[in-house]
C-alpha cells in the first residue's frame, strides 16, 4: 500500500490495519523459521508498512493534540518556501542592477 493512500485513512482504520499487518508479521516470521515461505522479501514490506503506519498515528495524535490539521502544516510550509524564494529573487534582481 502506498505512503499517500495509508494518509488518507482514519486513525480507526491505520489501527485496524496495523493490528492485521502486526499478525501477516507475525505469521511470516513462523513460515521463515519453517523454511515454508520462499519470498522473504514479503517480511521486510510488512515491517515497512507497520512502521509507515504506527508514524502516521503518532503524527496523527500529535496534531490532534495541537488542534492541527495535517494539511496546514504543509501549507504553512510552503508559504515559508515560496517566501524565502522571493527574498533570493529580489536580492538577485538587485545584484544584477548593481553590477549593470
Amino acid at each position: 500500500m502506498k505512503y499517500k493512500e495509508l494518509q488518507n485513512k482514519s486513525v480507526k482504520d491505520l489501527q485496524k490495519l496495523l493490528s492485521e499487518s502486526q499478525e501477516k508479521l507475525r505469521e511470516l516470521r513462523f513460515k521463515v523459521a519453517a523454511d515454508q515461505l520462499k519470498n522473504v522479501r514479503e517480511v521486510r514490506d510488512t515491517k515497512k508498512l507497520v512502521a509507515q503506519i504506527m508514524f502516521l498515528l503518532s503524527q496523527k495524535s500529535k496534531n490532534s493534540k495541537n488542534g492541527k490539521e495535517d494539511k496546514s502544516v504543509d501549507v504553512k510550509k510552503e508559504e515559508k518556501k515560496d517566501e524565502k524564494n522571493e527574498k533570493k529573487d529580489k536580492a538577485v534582481e538587485s545584484k544584477v542592477k548593481e553590477v549593470k
